[in-house]
């Protein structure tokens, strides 16, 4: 069993910064599985916002994101980062780690590629 705990989130004036972690433990959990951050604004449905290959040779960003939000792992913590910088009112979800249903899953923002979940962190930004 994998469990992902994410942590980090808060409220923000537009324009200001967070980071986000997702601490993952169990058996079962290595570093050879890709990471990715996901986000769920009211009434809309989950959507991919960035992820991580195993080694980090590869990352991926929504293009809602791109240049702003930049992700990381450390292997040797079992923890992922989701640095959001120049933050919207938009930006306003629950952020959610997720791991994929196989270590062979690359890096992709399908959200069915991904069955482990952790229990979400809120991000409010203010305008």
């Amino acid at each position: 069993q994998v469990q992902l705990v994410e942590s980090g989130g808060g409220l923000v004036q537009a324009g200001g910064s967070l980071r986000l972690s997702c601490a993952a433990s169990g058996r079962t959990f290595s570093s050879s599985y890709t990471m990715g951050w996901f986000r769920q604004a009211p009434g809309k449905e989950r959507e991919g916002v960035s992820c991580i290959s195993s080694s980090a040779g590869t990352t991926y960003y929504a293009d809602s994101v791109k240049g702003r939000f930049t992700i990381s792992r450390d292997n040797a913590k079992n923890t992922v980062y989701l640095q959001m910088n120049s933050l919207k009112p938009e930006d306003t979800a629950v952020y959610y780690c997720g791991a994929p249903i196989a270590r062979s899953v690359g890096c992709g923002l399908r959200v069915r590629w991904y069955d482990k979940w952790g229990q979400g962190t809120q991000v409010t930004v203010s305008s």
